[in-house]
């Protein structure tokens, strides 16, 4: 069988976004997809079948472009004939990531920031829980594997799944999975009070046309989008079991500054809100947070342009232990497992990591690699480190010890499948994490280290990047290589959840396929529209468009529709 590889498919344009194809390359598409939907169960409802396409420059609306073929990864074994013939599923899942739920009128938040930090502010987030909803709605649909056919065995969400671990925010992240009404506002019932309702300049205000970048870049004056935006919805909720692993924004102000800075609650909960600063200092707190620097927290929650809305205790930051008992609370069981992972032994928000089984004969592990010393990169604690490492010894017949001599015992084999927030290549951040001060802190190449000593290990699934990035880590013999599977966010463009399923090629091969899909909305609506369809399809025509957007977050070929090869370790 002919099939594409990594490099045999290339696109005119930013990584496939806003598509410019010249006839050859557009029929050596036309062939790859047409390869590809053989190869396949179905494509519909994939980004194998289409996906976002607009311009490149200036504002843009979006279209449906051609979809994305499957490009087969053999970085770590050969890729064997006849083996779609042979496949057998062990599991397939879907993972979401960096959702960012968002309270835009929160006052601990810093959005004045964001020409030097665009994570500070987007355009589109006051959308974020009915766009999120759309995204649930596709997942719904689908209900099965793209290359396997198998139904999916649950969803995971890879952290960050709040923006300002704030209870509301939380509130809503659990409702939005599981089901429910959801009123996204807070302070004021009866009107908007974020930025973009605020008459500053430095801000898109949907309502009011204003001389600020995003307008001048061609947003358009949407009147009426924001009471869109915070009005009660009825959110579908996952058909299927949801788990959750924790991010760096579900356990710290903005993801970044240090958990425990006295009085923040009172920031948080009050009536004052800065929305603007001069220059200079926006620049200097900027150049702070981004490269690690000590923040003055007096200038960065005080002066400048200050607005007052209206108070809300529901805005309070959460603890790590209240994160926890959320999920495991009865009212948000939703469609299971209670708890979504976590069990009464997390509750005390010390050690939230856990395992779980994914399938028969597959197992998975949920890591925390968050520390709430501050800035956003993380680590693994060595205590963390030592239960990951025993967790694998007991499911793995065949392991190499840390001098890499073979160590074979009596047990029953696991295939292992890893999720965490951070990738390894952010796993650099050794500060202490206030839960456990005495516990020393491991870099993610440490990590990685440990990992290819175990065989069975076959996937590390994350985020917290913001871009869809698909790793080999190579390891001494081709039994000790897996692969780390790095999917965009929700919340910027291009706004992707990740479809992975695994199946024994029965040749001595395992192969994951991942499947890269979009929310369930049109790609344009008339502005007019109110519809929840409409407003999470103008959230991710904003997205695209935002000022601050990286369309090459949506990665290259082989970083998106993909068929990975590994050595099957117990064939």
């Amino acid at each position: 069988m002919a099939e594409l590889t990594r490099r045999a498919f290339t696109t005119a344009g930013v990584a496939g976004v806003g598509l410019l194809l010249c006839t050859p390359t557009a029929n050596a598409l036309d062939r790859a997809l047409k390869r590809t939907s053989q190869r396949a169960v179905r494509t519909g409802g994939t980004t194998l079948d289409q996906a976002a396409s607009g311009a490149p420059t200036g504002y843009s609306r979006l279209s449906a472009g051609p979809g994305w073929p499957v490009a087969v990864r053999a970085d770590l074994v050969e890729a064997k004939a006849g083996r779609d013939d042979r496949r057998t599923a062990l599991g397939a899942f879907v993972q979401f990531t960096d959702l960012h739920i968002t309270d835009t009128e929160s006052p601990a938040r810093f959005e004045y920031l964001h020409p030097f930090i665009g994570s500070a502010h987007r355009p589109q987030e006051t959308l974020g829980t009915v766009a999120t909803s759309a995204l649930v709605k596709r997942v719904n649909s689908l209900r099965a594997g793209p290359f396997t056919g198998r139904q999916f065995d649950f969803v995971m969400t890879t952290g960050d799944n709040t923006d300002n671990h704030e209870l509301l925010e939380l509130d809503w992240f659990l409702t939005t999975l599981n089901g429910g009404a959801i009123t996204p506002n807070s302070g004021d019932p009866n009107r908007y009070e974020g930025v973009q309702a605020s008459g500053n300049p430095e801000f898109w205000n949907p309502g009011t046309r204003l001389a600020d970048d995003y307008t001048k870049k061609g947003f358009p004056q949407i009147p009426g989008l924001l009471e869109a935006g915070i009005s009660s919805f009825t959110a579908p909720g996952l058909n299927l079991p949801w788990y959750c692993t924790f991010g760096n924004h579900d356990d710290s102000v903005v993801g970044t500054l240090p958990e425990g800075i006295p009085g923040i609650e009172a920031w948080y909960t009050g009536k004052y809100k800065v929305i603007g600063k001069d220059e200079s200092s926006a620049r200097k707190l900027g150049t702070a947070i981004q490269q690690g620097q000590s923040v003055p927290l007096g200038e960065l929650f005080g002066g400048g342009t200050v607005r007052e809305v209206t108070p809300d205790p529901r805005r309070r930051p959460f603890s790590t232990s209240e994160f926890v008992k959320a999920h495991l609370a009865a009212k948000n069981t939703g469609p299971g497992p209670v708890g979504h992972g976590f069990t009464d032994a997390n509750s005390d928000g010390r050690n939230v990591y856990y395992t779980f089984r994914i399938a028969p004969g597959v197992t998975g592990i949920s890591l925390d690699t968050t520390t709430q010393g501050g800035f956003a990169d993380g680590s693994i604690g060595l205590a963390q480190f030592n239960w990951v490492e025993s967790t694998l010894k007991r499911n793995s017949s065949t392991y190499y010890d840390f001098f890499g001599r073979e160590v074979t015992h009596s047990v029953t084999d696991e295939l292992f499948v890893l999720f965490s927030h951070h990738t390894s290549g952010t796993m650099g951040n050794l500060l202490p994490d206030a839960r456990h001060l005495l516990d020393p802190r491991l870099n993610g190449d440490t990590f990685v280290a440990m990992l290819q000593r175990f065989p069975n290990v076959v996937a590390w699934v994350n985020g917290h990047t913001h871009l869809n990035k698909i790793t080999p880590h190579v390891g001494k013999t081709p039994a000790q290589s897996f692969w780390e599977i790095n999917t965009a966010s929700h919340i910027d463009f291009p706004q992707h959840a990740r479809v992975i399923e695994l199946a024994d090629n029965h040749d001595g091969t395992l192969s994951v396929f991942t499947t890269l899909i979009e929310a369930d909305a049109p790609y344009a609506v008339d502005y007019s529209a109110r519809t929840p369809d409409a407003l999470a399809s103008m959230y991710r025509e904003f997205s695209y468009n935002d000022i601050h957007a990286n369309l090459s977050h949506v990665g290259e070929a082989g970083d998106r529709n993909t068929e990975l090869l590994l050595t099957n370790p117990l064939s």
